[in-house]
């Protein structure tokens, strides 16, 4: 997971250099994910299996994957593993087993506690409404029986992975406030995916009608 860290402290033009990485990122973590974002009925055993396996394989996760590991290369971080070719696919294995670990954690909250992890879309208008409404949807969730909750298996596969993948992390790496940190980072990745689901096929939509 991308630990947002400053490679030259108090440096404006280092910051202008990660800019352009860190923005393609948080765009490729706004591409919706549109299989069973809004499909109606519940969820079993077997549906949620395919669409957590979807999320983890998906041709846009391992582009993430591969632009998360190389935005960590970009930064050197962490700079234990070094630079090189060998120390990106050590990068992209931490971010692509991080993925792995989060999305089995999902599943298993998700079923034992009958929670229904995909997406739906507000049936509002408004940007600031809908916006809100994709921020009550990282916290909150449907349930299989239609009701709404805490979202459990969001917040605990957050976590859950992020303390989890402090097995691999260096020594430095490897303590609370990091995995804490990480599994928050998660969570705000959730909600760019959540605004990318909610707004990209009223964008989509416009981008046909201009076409000449």
């Amino acid at each position: 997971m991308i630990k947002f860290e400053p490679t030259i402290q108090g440096s404006a033009a280092a910051g202008g250099r990660y800019f352009p990485a860190s923005a393609a990122y948080l765009l490729l973590c706004a591409l919706p994910f549109p299989a069973a974002a809004q499909t109606l009925g519940s969820m079993d055993l077997d549906d949620k299996l395919q669409y957590h396996l979807q999320r983890t394989y998906r041709p846009t996760s391992i582009l993430r994957y591969a632009a998360s590991a190389g935005y960590q290369q970009l930064r050197n971080i962490p700079n234990e593993w070094g630079q090189g070719g060998d120390a990106y696919g050590h990068r992209l294995a931490s971010v692509a087993g991080y993925a792995a670990v989060h999305n089995g954690l999902a599943l298993g909250l998700d079923s034992a506690l009958h929670q229904d992890p995909r997406y739906f879309r507000s049936t509002g208008s408004g940007l600031w409404r809908r916006t809100g409404h994709a921020l009550r949807m990282t916290i909150l969730t449907r349930t299989d029986s239609g009701g709404e909750t805490f979202s459990t298996w969001r917040v605990g596969s957050a976590y859950g992975s992020a303390f989890l993948a402090n097995q691999w992390y260096p020594d430095r790496l490897n303590n609370t406030r990091q995995a804490f940190q990480r599994g928050s980072i998660r969570l705000g990745f959730d909600f760019v995916s959540n605004l990318g689901i909610e707004f990209w096929p009223d964008l989509k939509a416009r981008l046909k009608r201009r076409k000449p």
